[in-house]
């Protein structure tokens, strides 16, 4: 397995601050400034990446597929895949001027691309990594074609049973591509808390040896802090400007403050993560002074008295001898005198 992917100057890896990738998707509706808005809101939520998608309705769907039913009803009206899709295109001129504009900002542009030329396109573009969407987990051929470019790959697996990954990442790695992230995911939009299946990211992980994340379509940001808890390297979370607004998949997405609210709460998890090593730190050690017991007199106990375990009780503070080692301090003989009820301490025994 690669333990790291670089994607300018960001490492993707264990132990690396979880890449997150705000999904933008389709939520532009087709409209430059409305794309740009996007971008704003994802940089100033501290996204590491804002993601779009690439296609051509006409090369992507025939003129009479069908909606899937969450698309009809977050629409909330009847039309086919190719009309609804083609009033949702990022127009091909857009993505360089969103590019650039991103990169500007300071986030990474990134787009899933759905067919061969859409993969030729984003890379003379400046793509850093490729995004594989859920709906090409089983397209083999798409997937050894943009294997091939050499670039990282970022592969969620919403529509994919267990075998399905398997020969994806397979078929990438035989095409000579070892930098890939693959993302558990499920595909309902939104997802109900019950068809997670959170601990699925974890036998990918096992089963694919892999670095594994997780594409949220979860309602709220619960699931992606828990993905992240469990190891999830790279997030992935759709987001919008107002749920209101028409399309397929604004009422699934986070607004701006929720979005905000989910990054800043992947951080506090991160550091919450720390080192695997168990240690105390400074500042809790001086609460073990206050907090933790010591050996304590019981009574006074004049010098040269051999202690017994009468002459000793167990009481706040901890800045003495320890508990533990109160059967190495019975028999030993006292130095000085020690008043009751303070702590003893191994200068005053002999």
């Amino acid at each position: 397995m690669i333990k790291q992917i670089k994607i300018n100057g960001k490492i993707i890896g264990k132990n690396q601050p979880v890449f997150i990738i705000a999904e933008a998707g389709v939520n532009h509706n087709g409209d430059i400034e409305i794309a740009k808005k996007l971008v704003d809101v994802a940089f100033e939520a501290g996204a590491d990446a804002i993601k779009f998608q690439t296609f051509n309705a006409e090369t992507l769907v025939t003129k009479n597929a069908k909606q899937a039913d969450y698309q009809t009803e977050n629409i909330g009206k009847k039309e086919s895949q190719f009309e609804m899709l083609k009033r949702l295109e990022l127009k091909r001129e857009y993505h360089q001027e969103l590019f650039d504009y991103s990169t500007k900002k300071g986030i990474i542009f990134l787009s899933t691309p759905f067919s061969e030329g859409d993969v030729f396109f984003l890379d003379e573009i400046g793509l850093p990594l490729f995004k594989i969407g859920s709906s090409d987990t089983n397209n083999l051929p798409f997937l050894r074609d943009v294997a091939v470019m050499g670039k990282p790959m970022i592969v969620s697996t919403g529509m994919s049973e267990l075998n399905d990954v398997l020969e994806a990442v397979s078929i990438i790695r035989k095409s000579g591509n070892e930098n890939m992230v693959v993302l558990h995911c499920t595909a309902q939009y939104p997802t109900p808390m019950n068809e997670v299946n959170l601990r699925a990211m974890l036998t990918i992980q096992e089963k694919c040896d892999v670095l594994i994340g997780y594409s949220d379509h979860t309602v709220g940001i619960e699931v992606p802090i828990a993905a992240v808890a469990l190891g999830a390297t790279v997030i992935e979370k759709h987001f919008t400007l107002d749920r209101n607004m028409e399309g397929p998949d604004h009422k699934a997405s986070l607004e701006p403050n929720e979005l905000k609210a989910m990054v800043g709460a992947i951080r506090n998890i991160e550091k919450a993560l720390g080192s695997p090593n168990k240690k105390v730190s400074y500042v809790t050690m001086k609460v073990a002074e206050v907090a933790q017991k010591s050996l304590i007199a019981a009574h006074d106990i004049q010098a040269g008295k051999i202690i017994q375990k009468s002459d000793v009780v167990i009481k706040r503070p901890g800045a003495g001898i320890k508990p533990k080692q109160l059967e190495e301090l019975v028999g030993k003989k006292t130095l000085v005198n020690i008043p009751v009820d303070t702590i003893i301490k191994w200068e005053d025994i002999e």
